[in-house]
């Protein structure tokens, strides 16, 4: 074997040994007010839990009202015993339908982002 072919079956070799969450994102794993649902009464706090750790300085969190209009809400901060779970305090949110739009940068600096909507009943 050549001394090319070699060094690439070695870069290939610890390529392949890298931990896969070196590539991994903060993706949303679940919400609360769950994603869809209606809820009895108007939540206090939203709950977002990523599949990894955030920064809390450069992730969002917005939520619009039925007609589209945005909510004054609280700051998002990430709970102290779960550096994956941001959380943010809400208003009393009238009855109606409600879309969150969320931005999460993972400590390992990869962007995502996302929505969903909950219902707030009658």
């Amino acid at each position: 074997m050549n001394r090319p072919a070699i060094l690439a079956a070695a870069l290939a070799a610890a390529l392949l040994a890298l931990p896969q969450g070196a590539t991994a994102h903060a993706r949303l794993k679940r919400a609360e007010p769950h994603a869809g649902t209606t809820v009895p009464t108007s939540p206090k706090v939203l709950k977002l839990w990523f599949s990894e750790a955030v920064e809390p300085a450069f992730s969002t969190v917005e939520v619009l009202d039925p007609s589209g209009k945005r909510v004054a809400i609280g700051k998002a901060h990430l709970d102290a015993a779960d550096r994956t779970l941001l959380e943010t305090p809400l208003p009393p949110l009238a009855p109606g339908r409600y879309k969150i739009l969320w931005r999460a940068l993972s400590v390992d600096t990869h962007k995502t982002h996302g929505s969903f909507t909950f219902t707030v009943a009658p």
